[in-house]
């Protein structure tokens, strides 16, 4: 288990997330109002949509963290709808408004989570999708969320730029996902950077090995990549992999 998983890791990954979203933000007032307007490397989606996306995360978290702390069910979203209209109506506001709403909304959800008591952490919560989990998860949640749209922003950072905790955490994550699903390949990935070794389906053994960088192998795993850039063993393409979503 990483050592960012459990509640009594919660003051960490506070801290952590605050540092991501500082990067999201230097990278967001870098970028003028036509530059929000241009496509993302996620389908269909501008920088703008996926800005505002990161935005409505915060708030849709945040739902999740009062939930928590008053035992009132406060669902994440309304509907999934109600979710893609509203980043669909966010889009197309400018640049600083954009940055404007990743400040605001990621400083509300911190301060409640600064607030929340001991015991809120433990309480169980469920988001749109998956099933439910204790409060804490909410925070590995907001990190993979902004880690993952900062590099589909196509604005300078990179998968090559997670920072190593985060790789390992998010590999050992997306490996667990993947574990029991059928449509994925049976195989051992080999981080070269760590020497590190994450089992891909567990069920059966596997003569396949597939070896690269921690952040290569799991920009691949979440569908950010080809998998060009690995290795495999025996050789062929890495190959497509089931969604896995960002949380």
């Amino acid at each position: 288990m990483s050592e960012s998983a459990g509640p009594h890791s919660v003051g960490l990954m506070m801290d952590r997330i605050d540092r991501s979203v500082d990067r999201v933000l230097r990278s967001a007032s870098a970028l003028s109002d036509q530059q929000v307007r241009e496509p993302s490397l996620l389908p269909g989606w501008s920088r703008g949509h996926v800005l505002t996306h990161i935005a409505r995360n915060a708030d849709g978290l945040r739902n999740l963290l009062i939930w928590a702390r008053t035992g009132i069910q406060t669902p994440q979203y309304a509907s999934m709808e109600v979710r893609d209209k509203e980043i669909e109506l966010g889009a197309g506001r400018s640049a600083a408004d954009l940055t404007a709403d990743i400040a605001s909304s990621a400083l509300a959800f911190m301060e409640l989570a600064r607030e929340l008591p001991d015991d809120s952490w433990l309480a169980q919560v469920r988001g749109l999708r998956g099933p439910a989990h204790p409060a804490w998860f909410t925070l590995s949640r907001r990190l993979s969320e902004v880690e993952i749209h900062h590099a589909d922003l196509d604005a300078g950072y990179r998968p090559s730029d997670w920072p190593d905790w985060f790789v390992t955490d998010e590999l050992y994550r997306v490996t667990g996902a993947l574990a029991q699903n059928p449509d994925a390949p049976a195989a051992v990935l080999n981080d070269a950077l760590t020497g590190r070794q994450y089992l891909l389906r567990a069920e059966g053994t596997s003569e396949l090995a597939i070896t690269g960088s921690g952040y290569a192998l799991l920009a691949w795993l979440l569908g950010r990549s080809s998998g060009d850039d690995l290795t495999a063993d025996p050789a062929g393409p890495a190959g497509q992999l089931p969604s896995v979503p960002a949380h």
